[in-house]
């Protein structure tokens, strides 16, 4: 039987955050979750539109590097659970700004880290919690053309000030385990996609540049390869790993291996998938294309004449590619939504849901 947790979610209102906020509530709704965000460009509680039907969750606006909000959360809701999700993610962003990313994601992992160890270890003796952390593949750098997939020994060998300061995090949360006894887990995912992921990110940023005859831009020559995950497969990864003994563990999330065909794919040929379901999409719908009447799809012209090259950006990984075998293995662990039914899927979500992005893309880019 399933013992009743109270989660705090860090970042529960990101992307990824937010959908496994829903996914827990739907799942687990005896269960208390504190949701926990600051509610800067990448948050939205839009995301959160539906929690209210959840009788026992609460949002909190706040910071993961404000000590005395985490204190005051601790001591009135009695938290077990940490899920850390709250990051500064945009590699772009981190090369422009690298100072938001080092104070978020490894000073705010460390005051996370840090009020867990005093309350569940110090104060309250309490042997049954766990601080989740949600890192990244691009902690171990990229790959050549013939590497194997990245497995859970890889080296780390970050490459942009995002996926350094995700590494660092990392290790804080691997050094509270060993010199603490914080019972913690860490999980690297590969590229999440899926409903109400910000604008900026790329299959987002293709779809609603294609809805409003927008230039898509692809960094270098496209080819840069990427395994794409839904995140609700993420979600239920990460249930698992919640769910079982894996305490001081880290875990590849990704594709199945039955998926092996298609988990790798280069950014261009993506965007060519996305174009042609869009083009798809509206050609048989009518109302569709009365809504987005400016869509190259809905004027029956090639929506890959949008597609235009942009210089590469610095440090660009290559190649990203997980092997999932561990996670597979140990917590039976399968990825249900294949590449081309997520994609039909998520197109469909944003051409249904035109007022939650249009709301938020034009500050994406300002």
């Amino acid at each position: 039987m399933t013992l009743t947790k109270t989660m705090l979610i860090t970042g529960g209102a990101g992307f990824i955050g937010s959908n496994f906020t829903r996914y827990w509530a739907s799942h687990y709704p005896q269960d208390l979750l504190i949701v926990l965000d600051a509610l800067t460009y990448a948050g939205n509680l839009a995301n959160l539109h539906d929690l209210e039907k959840h009788p026992h969750s609460t949002f909190v606006k706040g910071s993961i590097n404000d000590a005395n909000l985490l204190h005051q959360l601790f001591i009135k809701y009695k938290i077990d659970t940490i899920v850390n999700f709250a990051a500064e993610s945009h590699v772009d962003r981190s090369i422009k700004e690298a100072s938001l990313f080092m104070q978020t994601n490894i000073m705010g992992t460390y005051q996370l880290l840090n009020v867990a160890r005093f309350f569940w270890l110090d104060q309250w003796k309490l042997d049954t919690h766990r601080f989740h952390q949600i890192s990244t593949d691009e902690v171990f750098g990229d790959l050549k053309p013939n590497d194997p997939p990245f497995t859970e020994t890889n080296p780390y060998q970050p490459n942009s000030p995002y996926a350094a300061s995700k590494a660092a995090a990392d290790h804080l949360v691997k050094s509270f385990h060993a010199t603490y006894g914080l019972k913690t887990s860490i999980s690297h995912c590969s590229n999440n996609y899926g409903p109400y992921q910000h604008p900026e990110k790329l299959i987002p940023l293709c779809i609603t540049h294609l809805l409003q005859n927008q230039p898509i831009s692809i960094y270098g020559d496209g080819q840069q390869i990427r395994d794409w995950l839904h995140v609700q497969d993420h979600c239920r990864a990460i249930e698992l790993i919640l769910q079982q003994e894996t305490v001081g563990s880290q875990l590849n999330i990704g594709s199945s291996r039955s998926q092996s065909h298609q988990k790798e794919i280069t950014n261009l040929t993506l965007v060519h998938r996305l174009c042609q379901i869009v083009e798809d999409s509206l050609q048989n719908d009518p109302q569709l294309r009365q809504q987005f009447p400016h869509a190259h799809a809905a004027k029956k012209q090639q929506s890959t004449s949008l597609i235009q090259a942009a210089h590469d950006r610095p440090g660009h990984d290559r190649r990203y590619a997980i092997d999932a075998t561990k996670i597979e293995q140990t917590l039976n662990f399968q990825a249900k939504v294949s590449l081309e039914m997520g994609l039909k899927e998520t197109v469909f979500w944003y051409l249904s849901h035109p007022l939650w992005w249009k709301k938020i893309a034009s500050s994406a880019f300002a």
